[in-house]
């Protein structure tokens, strides 16, 4: 039995926790802060309810479906219901696992695998809640709660083994991604996109107040996301070491970057910085820099966070305006876009001495070939995700129902779908 480390396990320990913050209470104030009054609450519940689902979701199929060895395109059962997780434990102490063991690809870890799965299992959690930002104020919980649980197993886990299994077929193309700039953020962007289409406009859009009820919510859930983001980030490392040092560093600069960037653009186009349009800025350079954390320098960071805001400015505030859709809190317009810009721009800016190894001396590098491998990914990710979301959407609806009638919508998903409301 190969021991753990110590150092590297608490490090995990404390990231699996940051991530976690990051969905409950960081992405339920963020989501809950910018819809109205009568629907607070229940835009908190879905962030929590997600989680719930999720975890279990994950213990039972989930992980195994995403992490244990099986083919480049999905795993196997092995590791149903959690089976073997505890295998390595002798005399009350648990070994360090091996990911992919027993295949030619097989990464050897210096953590328990129970950390390795629970951390996992917080990315799990965050992505499906992610998505429901395009579809705020209209949907059904209980449609919500069948989705949630086909989509992790059908869309997310095996873009998660694609990318991030040592025999997944993506990261075999020699594409990378640090965090999940495609499992997490296109997955979930374009998922929302999907959804959002679908399911149709807002009852009164261009016609009722559309306000956010208190954008103090919005900027206490944007604080907690940026501080979590560093587990998100810095814990993919993986391990306490210098490339957790060097990714927490460009998530920080990145973050700024896409403050400034949003900020300086709508400035500029509107005479005004509003405290939305910088909270999502700091948002979309923390989405930009998820794929590229580990990979790039600290000017690559910033460079990818000033872009990222300005694009994502863009396909927010004039893009889906254009277009018509109704993106409520803007998942795609965020997450969709700024995963794409960062995924492809990790292909530009990567610095090859932070991801070398005996086996690669020379690292993953920007270059042309990099940035077509980086686009080939970030490609098969949406097709996936639009085809896949696209047709568990349309099976839960016309088996549980995805929308509220239009009386619901008017009444507010508080009282229509929980019962409660605000005092």
């Amino acid at each position: 039995m190969r021991a753990i480390d110590t150092g590297d396990t608490s490090w995990m320990l404390v990231s699996t926790a940051l991530v976690l913050l990051m969905t409950v209470p960081g992405l339920a104030l963020f989501y809950a802060g910018m819809v109205r009054r009568k629907n607070v609450l229940s835009t908190m519940v879905q962030s929590f309810g997600i989680c719930c689902i999720v975890s279990i979701v994950w213990m039972v199929l989930g992980y195994s479906l995403a992490f244990s060895t099986g083919t480049a395109w999905i795993g196997d059962a092995s590791r149903f219901f959690l089976r073997g997780v505890a295998s390595q434990f002798h005399q009350g102490t648990d070994g360090a696992f091996t990911l992919g063991a027993g295949t030619p690809a097989e990464t050897p870890m210096t953590i328990p695998e129970s950390v390795y799965l629970m951390y996992q299992m917080t990315f799990a959690i965050i992505t499906p809640a992610l998505l429901t930002g395009a579809f705020a104020e209209r949907i059904r919980f209980a449609g919500l709660c069948v989705f949630t649980i086909l989509w992790s197993l059908l869309v997310y886990a095996p873009v998660a083994h694609w990318v991030w299994s040592p025999l997944g077929w993506v990261a075999g193309l020699g594409a990378v991604d640090f965090a999940g700039g495609t499992v997490v953020h296109i997955n979930s962007g374009v998922a929302g996109l999907v959804c959002a289409l679908m399911i149709g406009r807002r009852y009164g859009l261009k016609r009722d107040d559309m306000s956010p009820y208190n954008l103090a919510y919005a900027i206490i859930g944007a604080s907690l996301l940026w501080v979590g983001w560093f587990g998100f980030n810095a814990g993919s490392a993986l391990g306490a070491n210098g490339r957790a040092g060097m990714a927490m560093l460009t998530t920080q600069v990145a973050a700024a970057g896409g403050g400034v960037g949003w900020m300086l653009v709508e400035w500029w186009r509107h005479g005004k910085p509003t405290a939305l349009g910088i909270i999502s800025g700091v948002v979309a350079g923390l989405v930009a820099v998820t794929p590229a954390a580990g990979f790039v320098l600290p000017g690559g960071a910033l460079a990818i966070g000033l872009i990222a805001g300005g694009v994502c400015f863009y396909s927010a505030a004039v893009l889906k305006t254009r277009l018509g859709y109704d993106d409520s809190l803007d998942a795609f317009g965020v997450h969709g876009v700024g995963g794409i810009v960062g995924a492809l721009l990790t292909g530009v800016f990567a610095y090859g001495p932070l991801s070398a190894t005996a086996s690669n001396p020379v690292g993953v590098s920007g270059s042309w070939a990099q940035l077509g491998r980086q686009a080939e990914a970030v490609g098969v990710t949406i097709i996936w995700s639009v085809i896949l979301t696209a047709i568990i959407f349309w099976l839960v609806d016309k088996t549980v129902g995805m929308r509220v009638s239009s009386d619901e919508e008017q009444m507010g998903l508080d009282l229509a779908q929980h019962g409660e409301r605000l005092n």
